[in-house]
C-alpha cells in the first residue's frame, strides 16, 4: 500500500471507531435515569435552583395541572419561587422508571410529599438524551384531588 492511500484511508478507518462505542444496556440506563431523578429531586432538598434549571431541557413543557409553561426560561422562572424560603415545601422521589432501548427517551414518576413527609400528589416526568446527559422534556404532576 503507498503512502497516498494510507493517508486518504485514515480517516475512513478513525471515524469507524468512533462510531463503534458500545450502547449501554436498558439496567444502565434505567439506572442513568433514576439517578439523574433523584438529582433532580435533591435540589429542591438543597435549595438549589441554579441546579434545577441545569436538568431542564431548552423547549421543555410542564403542563402544570393544564396552564403549560413553555421552554426552560418560563420554567425555571416560575420555579423559582419554590426555592426561596430555607425549607423545602416539597420532595418528591421516583418509584418507576422506564427508558426506551434505544437509550433516547425515558419516563419516570413517583411520590410527591409535603414538608411533614405526607404524600399529597404523584409526578409525571418525560426525559430525553442530549449529549449523554438526561434532560427533562415533559413534567405534570397530579395531586389526590384529580381523577
Amino acid at each position: 500500500m503507498n503512502r497516498r492511500a494510507l493517508l486518504l484511508s485514515a480517516p475512513v478507518l478513525l471515524g469507524g471507531c468512533a462510531a463503534a462505542q458500545p450502547r449501554a444496556d436498558n439496567a444502565t440506563l434505567v439506572r442513568q435515569l433514576t439517578d439523574t431523578e433523584l438529582a433532580f429531586a435533591r435540589t429542591m432538598a438543597d435549595r438549589d435552583h441554579a441546579a434545577f434549571s441545569s436538568l431542564i431541557a431548552d423547549e421543555a413543557v410542564f403542563l402544570m395541572g393544564g396552564r403549560p409553561l413553555r421552554g426552560k426560561a418560563a420554567v425555571a422562572d416560575y420555579w423559582r419561587r419554590f426555592y426561596t424560603e430555607p425549607k423545602a415545601p416539597f420532595s418528591w422521589k421516583p418509584d418507576h422508571v422506564q427508558v426506551l432501548d434505544s437509550g433516547a427517551l425515558g419516563y419516570s414518576t413517583g411520590p410527591v410529599f409535603d414538608p411533614e413527609g405526607k404524600q399529597f400528589a404523584r409526578f409525571y416526568s418525560t426525559w430525553r438524551r442530549e449529549d449523554a446527559a438526561w434532560r427533562i422534556v415533559f413534567d405534570d404532576g397530579c395531586n389526590f384531588k384529580c381523577s
